[in-house]
């Protein structure tokens, strides 16, 4: 069954994508026509080369040396054209990819250099998205696209941040996340931020459980109130080698916590090992709320579509896996349940359903 799950079947089966980062997406080629615009100095100019600098540069086994590649980025996104251009093409690239919703996150206080307010950097993003999404529909392709808004938790704008995605929740915005290195900045330090989140009843996700353990997890969860965890892969930390779960790792299965596990970034950044050490296949046979996703783009070298071609030649998954993961993102989506129905009634399973024996 396996040998017939090709890569290029995965492209066309609708896939839902809930761990994204905007700035870990860019085209290369993009980069090196944004980057000459502004006179930002690249590792390279050649489009072909700088997609490998990337991935050789993120795959150093350290979430520190990974998150200095957005450097590059994060440069060239700092104008209202550049936003829009960069989100145009991550809307068009997610649809290419048979990636018929998508969660895709940026964080507003990191494209400030060049005067933007941060209401005009979620604007110039938001509009890209729209753009991309017509765009993709003019090419008989489909997609919806949400939009997280992110703060640094080594910063202090968690909640300006906070009250920016509020204010825009009708516009695009569906949550609110933190990220950065985890070490030494615990989700506890932006409490204010969620205790405001909760009071507006919206959602928001926090990056935990990836370079830090448990205690990020339990933070996240207990303190803060986290309606998923970003990565949240060390949760496999209280779980016995016989299969039995600790107090934290049962609750989060019983309270179908969604895990927003990211494989091969995981492994570039060294959570993990190897994909084959990678915990997401007993986290699937414990029947956690797993799911299945890019994280970075440009720095891993991959795609939705990758992501799911590597569980099937490490796990052996067939179509019916590759459906569970899918609809598992498509339950935990920061949309509305009507809509979250839609898309798995109308579209994912019916895709699906013509695959399976």
């Amino acid at each position: 069954m396996v040998a017939t799950i090709r890569y290029e079947d995965i492209v066309k089966v609708p896939k839902a994508l809930l761990h994204d980062h905007l700035d870990g997406g860019l085209r290369p080629a993009t980069i090196v026509d944004l980057a000459a615009e502004v006179g930002h100095e690249l590792p390279t100019t050649d489009p072909e080369a700088l997609g490998r600098w990337f991935a050789d540069a993120a795959d150093s086994g350290s979430l520190e040396r990974y998150l200095e590649t957005f450097a590059h980025t994060v440069a060239v996104m700092q104008t209202a054209p550049a936003l829009r251009r960069v989100a145009r093409e991550c809307a068009l690239d997610l649809a290419a990819d048979g990636v018929v919703y998508a969660e895709v996150r940026f964080a507003p206080e990191q494209h400030l250099e060049r005067d933007l307010s941060l209401d005009e950097v979620v604007e110039a993003v938001l509009a890209g998205f729209a753009e991309g999404t017509a765009q993709a529909v003019e090419a008989g392709l489909t997609i919806r696209v949400g939009t997280l808004l992110t703060a640094m938790r080594h910063a202090a704008r968690s909640q300006e941040i906070a009250e920016l995605a509020v204010r825009h929740r009708d516009a695009g915005v569906v949550g609110f996340d933190i990220a950065g290195a985890e070490a030494g900045f615990p989700p506890t330090r932006h409490l204010d931020a969620f205790e405001y989140l909760q009071r507006e009843n919206f959602h928001f996700t926090i990056h935990a459980g990836e370079a830090f353990g448990l205690p990020s997890i339990w933070q996240a969860i207990q303190w803060c109130g986290a309606d998923r965890l970003g990565h949240g892969v060390r949760i496999v930390d209280d779980i016995a080698p016989d299969g039995s779960l600790g107090r934290l790792a049962a609750y989060v299965r019983d309270k179908r916590i969604p895990l927003e596990l990211c494989p091969s970034s995981n492994v570039q950044t060294g959570a993990v090992a190897s994909i084959a050490d990678h915990p997401i296949g007993l986290l699937r046979d414990l029947r956690f709320r797993a799911t299945v996703n890019t994280d970075n783009r440009l720095m891993s070298g991959t795609s939705m579509s990758r992501e799911m071609s590597l569980l099937v030649e490490t796990f052996g998954y067939g179509w019916k896996e590759l459906q569970w993961f899918t609809i598992n993102a498509m339950k935990s989506a920061f949309i509305p349940f009507d809509e979250r129905l839609r898309i798995i009634d109308d579209v994912i399973k019916p895709a699906y359903a013509k695959l399976l024996p």
